[in-house]
C-alpha cells in the first residue's frame, strides 16, 4: 500500500485510541487480536460501521488473563473513540467529552499515528459475515446498561458449580478478577436483554396429538416468536443470532451462548416454514451459521489466543451435541423435500460439508418416529408420554 492511500485510509477511518493499557493485556476488534507493547495506544483504520471491542488485562508476565470485556460500537468516517486503563479496576473507562475532543484533534493532527496498530482490511470481509445484520438498533435493542459485555455479570449461570471445560476455565478467570471485586456496579442477572424464546408453545383447549404436532414442528413457535417480539422483522431475529454468538465467542458471554443456542434450536427445529413459508429465512439463518462456525471451527490462530476465544468448546461440539442431533434431522428434511429453494439446498449442503469435513461429523439416520430421525437420549428429541391408554394421544414435553 503507498504512502498516499495509507494517509487516505487513517484520516477516513475511524480510530480506537487507548491510553494507559499496560504491557501484555489483549485487545481486540472484530475478529483480530493484539497484544500490547509499551509503544501501543490503540487501532487506526477501521472502517467505518459496526465492530465489537474487547480485552484482557493480564498478570505481569503476561502469563495469566482475567475475564473478557466486550462492548459493541457504530462509528463514523473519521471518529476517534478515547478510553482510557483504570488501574484499579483494571477496564478502559470512558473520558470526559473535553478530554475526548481534546485527545481527538491530537489523532487527527497524526500525534498518535506511530503509536496506533493498523486495522487489517484484508480481516473486514470475516467480520462483515459474522456482523451483516447487527446494526445500530439491535446493538440498542440487546446491549446491558453501560455496554459491557463479561461474564463476571453472570455468575448466577455457574451457580452450582462450572461444567464444561469453557465454563471451568472462565469459572477460574473470574476469581481472579479484580473488575468483579472493585467495579461500582454489583455483579447483574440477565444484563443482556435477550429475547425470551419459549421451548414449547401450549395453547388451552388443545388435544395431546394437537399439541404433539405442533411442537414436534416449531414453526408455529417462530411465528409466534417473530410476530411478538420481533414485529415479524427477519433480520431482527437474525441480528440477535449474530449479537449473541459475537458477544459469545469474542466476549466469553455464557447468556450470549444460551441465547444463540436457543435461537438456533429454534430454526433447526422447523419443518415447515423452511420450504413453505419462510424460505429465504432460512437461507440467510444457514448462510449466518455457516459463517460462524466457519469462523469459530479454523484451526489455525490468527494472533494471541484469548481464554477460549479461539475454539469454541469441545463439550458442545462433541457428536452428540444439540448442533449435530438438531442439524442431522435438518439435512434430512431438506435433502428428502419435494420442493426446496435452490440457494437453501445450496447453502445446507455446504453447512453439511462444512461440519463433515472440520469435525467429522456423520449424518447418518439411525430410527425413526413419524417421519423425524434423531438419536436415544437425544435432549432435543420428542418425549412421547401416552396420556390414555385407549386413545392415541400423545403430548411434547
Amino acid at each position: 500500500m503507498d504512502s498516499e492511500k495509507a494517509l487516505e485510509l487513517v484520516k477516513h477511518g475511524a480510530t480506537l485510541l487507548l491510553l494507559d493499557v499496560p504491557q501484555h493485556t489483549l485487545v481486540g476488534i472484530d475478529t483480530q487480536i493484539f497484544s500490547v507493547g509499551p509503544a501501543f495506544k490503540g487501532i487506526k483504520m477501521i472502517p467505518p460501521g459496526i465492530h465489537f471491542v474487547f480485552y484482557s488485562s493480564s498478570t505481569r508476565d503476561g502469563k495469566e488473563f482475567s475475564p473478557t470485556i466486550g462492548f459493541f460500537v457504530d462509528v463514523a468516517p473519521s471518529q476517534v473513540i478515547v478510553r482510557k486503563w483504570n488501574q484499579q479496576d483494571e477496564w478502559l473507562a470512558k473520558v470526559s467529552e473535553e478530554e475526548e475532543e481534546r485527545y481527538s484533534q491530537a489523532v487527527r493532527s497524526l500525534e498518535f499515528d506511530k503509536h496506533l496498530g493498523p486495522y487489517n482490511l484484508s480481516r473486514y470481509g470475516e467480520w462483515k459475515h459474522l456482523s451483516n445484520y447487527i446494526t445500530k438498533d439491535v446493538i440498542e435493542k440487546f446491549e446491558p446498561v453501560g455496554g459491557e459485555i463479561t461474564v463476571i455479570y453472570e455468575s448466577a449461570i455457574l451457580k452450582g458449580g462450572p461444567k464444561t471445560e469453557m465454563e471451568k476455565a472462565l469459572d477460574a478467570q473470574m476469581k481472579k478478577s479484580k473488575f468483579k471485586a472493585s467495579s461500582n456496579e454489583e455483579p447483574k442477572e440477565n444484563s443482556i436483554y435477550y429475547t425470551s424464546i419459549p421451548r414449547i408453545l401450549k395453547h388451552k383447549g388443545m388435544s395431546g396429538q394437537e399439541l404433539t404436532s405442533m411442537n414436534h414442528d416449531k414453526t408455529q413457535l417462530l411465528e409466534s416468536v417473530l410476530s411478538k417480539e420481533y414485529k415479524d422483522s427477519e433480520d431482527l431475529l437474525l441480528g440477535e443470532l449474530q449479537f449473541s454468538f459475537v458477544a459469545f465467542l469474542m466476549g466469553q458471554s455464557l447468556e450470549s451462548f444460551m441465547q444463540w443456542k436457543s435461537i438456533v434450536s429454534l430454526l433447526l427445529g422447523c419443518i415447515h416454514a423452511p420450504f413453505h413459508t419462510r424460505s429465504q429465512l432460512f437461507t440467510k439463518f444457514i448462510k449466518v451459521i455457516y459463517h460462524q462456525l466457519k469462523y469459530g471451527l479454523q484451526k489455525e490462530s490468527s494472533g494471541p489466543e484469548m481464554g477460549v476465544h479461539a475454539l469454541l468448546d469441545d463439550s458442545w461440539l462433541a457428536s452428540d451435541s444439540f448442533l449435530h442431533l438438531l442439524s442431522k434431522d435438518f439435512f434430512a428434511l431438506v435433502e428428502e423435500a419435494s420442493v426446496v429453494d435452490g440457494d437453501l439446498l445450496s447453502w445446507t449442503r455446504k453447512f453439511k460439508e462444512l461440519l463433515e469435513n472440520r469435525l467429522g461429523w456423520e449424518f447418518q439416520k439411525n430410527s425413526a418416529i413419524d417421519g423425524t430421525y434423531f438419536d436415544e437420549d437425544d435432549e432435543y428429541a420428542p418425549v412421547v408420554e401416552m396420556l390414555d391408554e385407549s386413545h392415541e394421544e400423545y403430548m411434547v414435553t
